[in-house]
């Protein structure tokens, strides 16, 4: 079979002679089994409300017996209602793949009783189990007696049984041939009845117990998709810096050396003296600006000695006057880390470009399960993400990791920046 579900083989041609038929009056017969039940205990719950409504309707009051069992049955249906339709849901998912083999997942179970009620998923479970009781004794009456009367047409010359339709007796024999040939006719358009109720019943299960499954799994793909992104501009800045510092590093120093030493034996009053001792020179600043370049990518210390001791760096080469409070118990991801400290330095940056501060402080706490970095300053306040002052890339940064990223800096002052960041174990 190529197709993939119900609804799409049944504007095939050839449908009938395909298993989908077949499969579709399989998941009819179960759902009629698994039905019953909950049609009867439903029927039973809604007994004593019944009688009340009857009373009320004849201008007659409930008795007090008849008061109470509503208030009870009410009790057990609010009780029981999600206790019961969440198992129905996930018999109903895995039974769904009679008529539609598209999956369908359902979300793990509420580990407590206010997350149960609190889930949306739970009422949608509820919402089908009920309409499953309501809905399915009227349908599948309905459907019994068409197959009934399929089974006595096509068996009627037989004489199985005598019936009455309309103003016509069928007793069998050949008088029964006509409506032989009338069931053999109606049969396929039965199957094709059968195949849309069960089609219908799967569009609803799909609907009710699956609403908002592919959006779920298009926003955690778009979630995965990020992280795995951020990872891969970490991995890739990380072979950058790898590259730069055993590769042009040692082959600039190199360069530095022999041209020193050039310098040292070429006399001084040689013309190639000045332009030789010019290109020592600059060679020596690019290899200033180069450490430093390497250094900006992920600085050696954060990698040997961790966070608090890169921060205390960070701290000591900035304008203004930083003070860092570091408290620490588990050293997080790497990613982690690697996110909180550019998040400092740009922050810090930001302070010494912008916020025209005298002091600032920075404020980390970590205890193996997230990690809170706050930096504040002095200065003038009055940051906006939205006038291009870099925290709109820390804020897309920071959601990467998993984090989120607060900022308070009304006018004249002080700023305070928050981060929360997750480490995953």
């Amino acid at each position: 079979m190529s197709t993939t579900s119900l609804t799409e083989s049944l504007r095939d041609r050839r449908y009938l002679l395909t298993s989908w038929p077949w499969r579709s009056g399989i998941f009819l017969a179960t759902t009629a089994v698994i039905a019953a039940p909950l049609s009867f205990g439903l029927t039973l719950l809604l007994l004593p409300l019944l009688v009340a409504a009857r009373r009320l309707v004849n201008g007659e009051l409930p008795s007090p017996a008849v008061i109470f069992l509503v208030v009870v049955a009410g009790v057990l249906l609010a009780v029981s209602a999600p206790l019961v339709a969440l198992p129905v849901a996930v018999l109903e998912r895995r039974r769904l793949r009679l008529v539609d083999r598209r999956p369908l997942r359902g979300g793990g179970l509420p580990r407590d009783l206010a997350s149960l009620l609190r889930d949306e998923a739970t009422w949608r479970a509820v919402l089908y189990t009920t309409l499953l009781a309501l809905l399915a004794p009227p349908i599948f009456f309905g459907a019994f007696v068409a197959l009934l009367a399929e089974v006595l047409m096509i068996a009627s010359p037989f004489g199985i049984g005598t019936w009455q339709f309309g103003t016509y007796e069928v007793h069998g024999g050949p008088r029964s041939i006509p409506f032989c040939l009338a069931g053999l006719v109606l049969a396929p358009a039965l199957l094709y009845l059968a195949g849309a109720l069960a089609a219908g019943h799967a569009l609803l299960a799909r609907r009710l117990l699956g609403a908002g499954d592919q959006l779920r799994d298009q926003l955690s793909e778009v979630s995965q998709s990020r992280a795995r992104l951020a990872d891969a501009f970490d991995a890739e800045r990380r072979r950058i810096e790898r590259d730069l510092h055993d590769g042009a590093q040692h082959r600039l120093t190199s360069l530095t050396l022999q041209l020193g030493m050039a310098r040292l034996d070429l006399p001084e009053d040689s013309p190639a003296a000045g332009p030789l001792g010019l290109a020592h020179t600059q060679a020596k600043e690019l290899m200033v600006v180069l450490r430093d370049l390497v250094h900006g990518i992920r600085p050696q210390v954060l990698t040997d000695l961790g966070l608090p001791a890169a921060l205390r760096e960070l701290a000591a080469s900035s304008p203004a006057p930083v003070t860092v409070e570091a408290q620490i118990t588990a050293r997080p991801p790497e990613s982690i880390e690697t996110t909180a400290y550019f998040v400092a330095a740009e922050a810090l940056t930001n302070i010494a470009k912008h916020a025209h501060a005298t002091e600032a402080r920075v404020r980390v706490n970590g205890d193996g399960t997230r990690i809170e970095l706050e930096i504040e300053d002095n200065g003038r306040g009055g940051a906006d993400p939205s006038k291009g002052s870099g925290l709109t890339g820390l804020a897309d940064r920071v959601a990467a990791a998993g984090g989120r990223l607060l900022l308070a800096s009304p006018a004249g002052g002080p700023t305070l920046l928050r981060v929360e960041l997750p480490c995953p174990r």
